[in-house]
């Protein structure tokens, strides 16, 4: 039979220790704050940029070869009113290049699917919180361009985004 001495043993060290050290700072005003900016920053700094996955599948996509479509392309220099809506023209546009992944059998598909299901996923949590602004356009108001025009507007309007 096998006997817990050895974790209750170990388990009163680390009771006396967090007792002494760490229990103490909480019980006065400033042992609160730090507690919980400690715990509060390191969520801000990692939930930075919402679009981070994205961002990685972008830049793998980018450079293929045996995708070519032209695609409704927004400006990333658009007015930050209208910044949700170009967001999901460029996801909506997405949804292009994977039914044409699909009929050539492209080697990125994986990744096109990833950045649309990523996008979709946000806009879910977010439903549209913007209201549209007389300046927006609509998706299919704007210019058609090639894949790695696309792309390259696509990255810079989520850095805009994630600045």
């Amino acid at each position: 039979q096998k006997t817990y001495l050895d974790s209750v043993c170990l388990q009163y060290p680390l009771y006396r220790l967090l007792n002494t050290h760490c229990f103490c700072l909480l019980r006065n005003e400033m042992g609160l704050i730090i507690f919980f900016l400690c715990a509060y920053v390191p969520k801000t700094e990692a939930g930075h940029c919402k679009w981070a996955e994205v961002l990685k599948d972008l830049e793998r996509i980018k450079t293929s070869k045996d995708i070519d479509v032209s695609l409704y392309t927004a400006n990333a220099d658009e007015d930050v009113k209208c910044q949700e809506l170009v967001m999901r023209c460029f996801f909506l546009e997405t949804e292009v290049i994977i039914q044409e992944c699909r009929i050539k059998n492209c080697s990125k598909t994986q990744d096109v699917w990833n950045i649309w299901k990523n996008g979709n996923e946000s806009f879910e949590k977010n439903k549209l919180t913007s209201t549209k602004s007389k300046k927006c356009k609509e998706c299919e108001e704007y210019e058609e361009k090639n894949f790695t025009e696309f792309v390259q507007n696509f990255v810079k309007v989520i850095q805009r985004d994630c600045k």
